[in-house]
């Protein structure tokens, strides 16, 4: 015991903070009161059962150090001590405090068996869903007995006489629908009897591919067509050697599962269950009668029609080594007569055509047709899009005038439309620039960057190019400039009141015909502005950028609490003065997990007066937060917990 007082002693809430954090910390306040058996070791362990969605065997070890190590038979495996461990140590320290002794564990006791692993704690409660448990930790399932092997299996059967095993079966298959199928369907395999599987089969996919598919997940319901038994029917055909009746059953799947699943509304779980199916169905094709090449176009085909991934699988079938190059060139010739009757697309039908052409490059590939691959792309990157795979393959061939004139075409193309292969198009003709030793140029790209998405990284990123070329004072006031009136320097004109821009003109400044007007964004960008003087360390540069914010918080208060945590050290008092105020937001809330976040700020803030030697305002401050809020127990306990709070 007296091992015990001594380590708790030296803990405090910071200790238990720092284990297990926050969130575990105040979950494990809650479960004080399900701690059972408190026990102790000579060596300063303490031992305990803890109430949850099942009784848990908890154990801590403190050390004399200060460190604690734990273990609990509960599921949670995410790292740090669980919320009973948390538990253990909270009801220790609360005993400790009224001055009762802990009891020594008893070696004997089922507690200590548990925890030194020599017996199972298998008779936990039963799984409450009122317990609050199950919404804080992932849900595992509840041990049971280990069922029993492969090999223990075959050496009682192999025991038992041929009139036993058939009785035992059929007595079995009398109170299991499916196992009595599955007899069923084996022996008619056996026999010979495939077309009457068979019909059976297409008959149970017409009827299970006709059903309603959904799922309510707020109150449960919902009805699920019953995939469960297909799956391995296939795979008895399958081991058979029947791999064209297989075709024709995953043509009908085919079919009516896709229609099933557009009007489906189950999260995807017939999906699931039909890709289970046709997995089966595609191990077919390669032993199909179908040529070799006619597989591949049926497989091309199909995946074409894909929108619901039901053929994963086929991606990998494509790769099949038995597929030559001449395969190849028919799946190619397939493609092309495709994509000629496919017509100009609309802008909803570009992702397929998109989609053949893709199909039809990799079949280009893999046939040996590579000088094919090039005009194809040039033939629909203004119908595609596929700008990005051409500057691509015209770089791979080595021809990088005509890769940068494609990157000029395709963001002109793009620029409106679709902004992101746009910029993925302007992030090439930079690493064009940088390749050739044109590091202006090359910053030049990172300013249009810049311009267009401003952020603290790509600041950053511009503040390394233009470093490079000397040109960073310059680009830096005139960047500044930019955030605070919203004119772009390197578009300024003579009437324009600019900073001088020293890097040169991108090659896609004759696109811009006039400023773009930035409606989305409000100048000055105040929070951008204190962002990049944080990084810079200006700190009184961040005080007076803080003065300039609105006098109403942002949603978050991201903004003011950087500033906070920035000048802590330099300008304390405006950190107290913002964590103050987010503080009294908080509680305000009334909401326990609040006053948790409150708490994180109060901490920073008795560090602050700390340092500053106002340790009396700290005592006064948290006096006042209690007697102003004496009502609100949970904030109470969580005062209790500041900086430097001993448990005893």
């Amino acid at each position: 015991m007296k091992t015990i007082e001594n380590n708790f002693k030296k803990l405090t809430f910071d200790d238990l903070r720092e284990w297990a954090g926050e969130t575990i910390l105040e979950r494990g306040r809650g479960y004080i009161h399900y701690v059972s058996s408190l026990s102790s070791t000579m060596d300063g362990e303490l031992a305990a059962w803890v109430s949850g969605s099942e009784r848990y065997a908890t154990s801590v070890r403190l050390g004399a150090n200060g460190g604690l190590t734990s273990f609990c038979t509960c599921p949670y495996d995410w790292g740090g001590p669980c919320r009973h461990a948390i538990a253990v140590v909270l009801a220790a320290a609360e005993q400790v405090k009224q001055g009762k002794a802990i009891p020594l564990l008893d070696k004997a006791s089922k507690l200590a068996l548990v925890l030194t692993g020599d017996e199972e704690d298998d008779d936990g409660a039963e799984y409450d869903e009122d317990d609050e448990a199950w919404l804080d930790e992932p849900a595992a399932p509840r041990r049971r007995q280990k069922p029993p092997s492969s090999k223990e299996l075959q050496q009682i059967l192999q025991g038992w006489s041929k009139e036993q095993l058939v009785t035992w079966l059929v007595e079995q298959a009398g109170h299991d629908a499916r196992l009595a199928q599955q007899v069923l369907d084996a022996g008619q395999l056996d026999s010979g009897q495939v077309d009457k599987l068979v019909r059976s089969l297409h008959k149970d996919i017409r009827y299970l591919t006709a059903e309603p598919a959904w799922h309510n997940g707020w109150n449960g319901d919902g009805h699920l067509p019953d995939y469960s038994r297909l799956p391995g029917q296939l795979k008895a055909l399958l081991d058979k050697g029947h791999y064209d009746v297989l075709l024709q059953l995953g043509e009908e799947l085919w079919q009516g599962g896709n229609a099933q699943v557009a009007q489906s509304d189950d999260e995807g779980e017939s999906a699931v269950a039909i890709a289970e199916c046709l997995e089966v169905v595609l191990e077919a094709l390669p032993h199909s009668s179908l040529p070799p090449a006619e597989q591949l176009i049926w497989l091309i085909d199909h995946l074409l029609e894909d929108d619901y991934s039901l053929l994963e699988a086929g991606e990998k079938l494509l790769k099949h080594p038995d597929y030559n190059q001449e395969d190849w060139q028919m799946a190619a010739r397939s493609l092309q007569s495709l994509l000629h009757g496919e017509g100009t697309p609309s802008a909803s039908q570009r992702y397929r055509r998109e989609c053949i052409v893709r199909r039809l490059r990799d079949a280009y590939a893999r046939s040996g047709w590579h000088d094919k691959i090039i005009p194809l792309l040039e033939q629909e990157a203004d119908v595609c899009w596929n700008y990005e795979q051409l500057v691509d393959a015209l770089l791979a061939a080595g021809e990088r005038e005509k890769a940068r004139q494609w990157c000029i075409r395709g963001y002109m193309k793009t620029a409106e439309a679709a902004r992101g292969i746009a910029g993925r198009l302007r992030d090439k003709l930079r690493e064009l620039a940088l390749t050739e030793g044109r590091h202006d140029l090359a910053a030049a790209y990172w300013a249009e960057e810049f311009f267009t998405h401003a952020s603290r990284s790509s600041y950053s990123a511009l503040q390394q190019a233009a470093e490079q070329t000397g040109d960073w004072p310059a680009v830096r006031a005139a960047i500044h400039a930019f955030l605070e009136t919203g004119l772009r320097p390197d578009m300024a004109g003579d009437a324009q009141e600019a900073p001088l821009w020293p890097l040169p003109a991108t090659e896609l400044v004759h696109l811009q015909n006039e400023q773009p007007k930035l409606t989305f964004r409000k100048f000055p960008e105040l929070d951008l502005l204190i962002d990049i003087a944080i990084l810079e360390q200006r700190f009184d540069d961040v005080v007076e950028l803080y003065r300039r914010l609105p006098k109403t918080p942002s949603w978050g208060w991201h903004s003011e609490k950087s500033v906070a945590e920035a000048v802590a050290g330099s300008h304390p008092q405006i950190a107290l003065d913002i964590w103050r105020a987010l503080v009294d937001a908080l509680i305000a809330k009334v909401q326990p997990s609040a006053y948790v976040e409150a708490g994180g700020y109060l901490r920073q803030m008795h560090k602050v007066y700390e340092a500053n030697g106002r340790g009396e305002e700290w005592l006064a401050l948290l006096a006042h937060l209690r007697k102003t809020h004496k009502a609100k127990r949970r904030l109470q306990e969580v005062l209790d917990g500041l900086s430097g709070a001993k448990l005893v």
